[in-house]
């Protein structure tokens, strides 16, 4: 006696008809026509059943901040930046909980499990940390919230913000950040690079570094990521976000770039929304989309994975914790509508963002934690084509959360009844 079964789903793969059983929290078996019996039953319909979604890169000591003290009229970057600025002094610990838990309600809804999110230290008192940290502690019974010591002024620009980070870490931060070319100078971005990977790498830590969000194709912290990752023996733990200086350098030094990152196993988190709407303004026409060059790097082995980086906050007004919508958005931006290219944007926002996360026991796979995700979808691609509803979110083998599908009823003569708008029309 299983405590679930899962039966007749369609799994990211493109398998059809599998059974997924569950015992004690974790997937026991994967096979089609199972051969036994549980306490509960969910008939999937052969709709598609996932992974959990992840999202890798995200801010949410300002999540639902939005207006406060005052909206970010230009919509650009450095007015985000100096609206957080001004309401940092102003924040409180429970304001920034229950901000951050309403979000996580969210998150759920849609069938998102797992968040990185960078935590403001440049603030003598930590607020957002210790907030932050409460927060992790709350959702740990039904979400996994890593979160990343983030210089948002600058590890070196800002005074006291190289003792804050360590203090943070010491608190019980998960991961290293930084913002390299928000320092004075490009030698200071260097050194802030090198001094955060050194301090990663003596305590065992993983690293994720906010890297080249500009539009100057100058801006080349990247490579020395990249070459501080190899020396200190950092492979596969390190990770570089936005690169959206990349968008905008000549081919001939990205032929160059992209074997170190290779070499370095770097991960890459791309931020399809924030790198759409705060990159390119000083741009008349041509306007550059400013988001890296997500196909290229895929290509070559890097791990790529799509963050929703804010959600109505100083920077981003918009924003749902849909990461369909994330997925959706980086299938435009990258020009990436071919049927794999496709593919690769859902896994962008699972099982490639886990993979950068280092989760454990993530996947649908005997043996893994029963996180799953039944969507109103025939498969990966039709889920982004329709982001579609969640109608079941199961943590370790238990329902938190559930939706009924999405449907309009028509009063047309000589058509149907109604639409599901599902191609071929659902039956179902």
């Amino acid at each position: 006696m299983l405590d679930l079964i899962v039966r007749n789903a369609t799994l990211p793969d493109g398998r059809r008809g599998i059974d997924v059983g569950v015992q004690a929290g974790r997937i026991a078996a994967i096979e089609p026509q199972l051969q036994a019996s549980a306490s509960q039953i969910i008939d999937a319909q052969g709709l598609l059943l996932t992974p959990p979604f992840v999202d890798p890169h995200f801010h949410m000591d300002a999540t639902l901040s939005v207006g406060l003290p005052r909206r970010n009229r230009s919509g650009t970057l450095l007015e985000g930046i100096a609206l957080w600025g001004e309401l940092k002094p102003s924040l409180t610990q429970d304001a920034i909980v229950e901000r951050a838990l309403a979000y996580c309600d969210w998150a759920v809804a849609q069938g998102l499990l797992a968040i990185r999110s960078h935590v403001d230290i440049c603030d003598p008192r930590l607020l957002a940390v210790d907030a932050l940290l409460e927060v992790r502690k709350k959702v740990a019974p039904y979400l996994d919230l890593q979160l990343v010591a983030f210089p948002q002024d600058g590890v070196y620009r800002s005074p006291g913000a190289l003792d804050l980070l360590k203090e943070a870490l010491r608190r019980g931060v998960d991961v290293v950040g930084g913002i390299p070319h928000f320092e004075r100078t490009m030698e200071g971005g260097r050194a802030s690079v090198r001094t955060l990977c050194e301090i990663a790498a003596e305590q065992g830590l993983l690293v994720d570094m906010h890297c080249d969000e500009t539009d100057d194709p100058l801006s080349r912290h990247v490579e020395t990521l990249a070459a501080e990752t190899v020396r200190l023996g950092l492979q596969g733990r390190v990770v570089g976000s936005h690169l959206t200086s990349m968008h905008s350098m000549d081919n001939y030094y990205v032929s160059k770039l992209i074997p170190l990152m290779a070499e370095a196993d770097l991960g890459v988190i791309a931020n399809p929304f924030a790198n759409m709407v705060l990159m390119g303004r000083h741009d008349t026409y041509p306007k550059r989309r400013g988001m890296t060059r997500v196909p290229e790097l895929m290509a070559a082995g890097l791990t790529v994975a799509l963050g929703q980086d804010s959600t109505m906050d100083p920077w981003y007004g918009l924003g749902s914790g849909d990461m369909l919508d994330v997925a959706h958005m980086a299938v435009h931006v990258a020009q990436m509508t071919g049927l794999d290219a496709m593919a690769a944007c859902f896994a962008g926002v699972t099982e490639n963002a886990a993979r950068l996360m280092h989760l454990e026991g993530y996947g649908l796979a005997p043996g893994n934690r029963a996180d799953m995700v039944l969507l109103d979808a025939s498969d990966p691609v039709d889920a982004i084509r329709r982001r579609s509803t969640r109608l079941e979110v199961i943590r370790g083998g238990k329902v938190i959360a559930s939706a009924p599908k999405q449907r309009s009823s028509l009063a047309l003569p000589g058509r149907p009844a109604e639409v599901s708008f599902s191609w071929p029309p659902s039956s179902k």
